[in-house]
């Protein structure tokens, strides 16, 4: 099938992705975001193109763009195509260009949101503009939605869509959206393209130890500083054990094949020393994790407190859930409560669907020398809370990307950016597969 995209897609989606990091949408937790401006950026580029956009807000300022696009066989199932349009805070002077400058250079647009993910937002918009111009319809009804909050809790963002506005989605049986279908270059030659079918579950955790207060040259039988840090040692040298998922021994099947060498799923740990840098595609998601972040506790330092506190950043796999909590219960012991700050379920998703093979066959039409495989994200989605609608999500945001550009190290990173042949890549694949989708 030929290239179908046309130059003005090219020229829309750069456009789109440096206009959207001019946006300044920082998302630094307890609201203080507001993403009305990007929505109302994206929802004008929508009704440009004849689609009728919804905003839709639980929060003032947090503002969520709803869109369907139909598609000629109602028989179908829709298919979900959603993107968050607020970042993650960034400090200026510690980038090599401002971080909300968009700016376009030497083939490369920078900024805050060039990975994570405007350009995803931006490949949307020029995939379903072009369209409009060419009179396509899909095969599926297309939902589109940006959200707000992703980068926080998700509650004023797809949490609230998905509770209160379910109608929006209905028929809406997959959705795709961000970290998947990236080249991955192994430094041997190889191009791989790893495509989400799943995420670890989001467990972040807040720890509480209380002691008895008191001077700091006394002795202190019931310190909770102690308490929490003996507590917080187990936990950040604790071995979890391998649970390798159904998505995960896909992964590892296929690299195995790959590379030529035995996929023995028995011996993980020795399966992935094998596998090289490739490695990195699969190590985060065979067992669940739990990371100490932050420590809260006294005011003076010749006071003990009487209240000690910790945050740790917790992720367990799918059918791993009750696992951790027993493992959390033991390792914080008698003196140490443990509570959810944040909690999400864990997801996946078929890799023998035929949307997944749709997926596969656009990168590869693109990229004839890449090796698709299916991957689980060690991070979390909007396809977490779009899951209480029933629907199965998938990592989609196609990217082309040249050996030593650090694709991982671009989420949340310093001198984040996007080459502009990644994104004439990313409009091509995605506009195949939807078409086909």
């Amino acid at each position: 099938m030929a290239d179908q995209v046309d130059g003005q897609a090219l020229d829309e989606v750069v456009t789109f992705t440096s206009d959207l990091i001019r946006i300044d949408t920082t998302n630094r937790g307890g609201g203080d975001c507001q993403e009305r401006p990007a929505a109302e950026y994206a929802a004008a580029r929508l009704a440009g193109a004849g689609i009728e956009p919804t905003l839709l807000e639980r929060t003032k300022g947090r503002t969520n763009v709803v869109a369907r696009v139909e598609g000629t066989d109602p028989g179908a199932g829709a298919l979900l195509l959603h993107g968050h349009l607020d970042v993650v805070p960034a400090e200026a002077a510690d980038w090599s260009v401002h971080p909300f400058s968009g700016e376009v250079r030497d083939g490369v647009v920078w900024g805050r949101g060039a990975v994570d993910m405007k350009n995803m937002d931006a490949m949307i918009l020029a995939v379903v503009r072009a369209w409009a111009r060419q009179g396509v319809r899909p095969r599926r009804d297309i939902v589109i939605a940006f959200t707000a909050d992703e980068e926080a809790s998700a509650e004023d963002g797809s949490g609230f869509l998905a509770d209160e506005h379910a109608a929006l989605f209905e028929g809406c049986t997959e959705g795709v959206s961000e970290s998947g279908a990236f080249t991955f270059h192994d430094g041997d030659g190889r191009q791989i393209y790893p495509i989400a079918a799943g995420e670890r579950g989001t467990a972040w955790l807040k720890l509480t130890a209380r002691g008895r207060a008191g001077h700091g040259s006394k002795v202190n039988r019931d310190n909770a500083v102690t308490r929490l840090s003996a507590a917080i040692t187990r936990i950040g040298e604790h071995a979890w054990p391998l649970r390798p998922t159904p998505t995960v021994r896909a992964a590892l099947t296929e690299l195995a094949a790959l590379y030529g060498i035995d996929s023995d799923l028995t011996d993980v740990d020795a399966l992935l020393d094998k596998l090289g840098p490739a490695a990195k595609l699969v190590e985060s998601t065979v067992r669940n994790s739990a990371n100490p972040t932050m420590l809260n506790a006294g005011y003076k330092v010749n006071v003990i407190p009487g209240q000690a506190v910790a945050h740790v950043d917790g992720r367990y796999l799918p059918g791993g859930e009750d696992e951790f909590r027993e493992t959390l219960d033991r390792l914080t012991g008698p003196d140490v409560e443990w509570e959810f700050h944040h909690h999400e379920v864990a997801l996946e998703s078929p890799v023998d669907s035929a949307t997944f093979a749709r997926m596969r066959a656009a990168v590869e039409e693109f990229a004839p020398e890449g090796h698709v495989v299916p991957y689980c994200m060690s991070g979390g989605t909007d396809a977490k809370q779009f899951s209480r609608l029933g629907i199965t999500g998938y990592g989609f945001t196609p990217l082309k990307l040249p050996e030593g550009y650090d694709y991982g190290a671009m989420f949340h990173g310093v001198d984040e950016r996007v080459p502009v042949e990644a994104l004439h890549f990313g409009v091509r694949v995605l506009d195949r597969f939807l078409r086909t989708a």
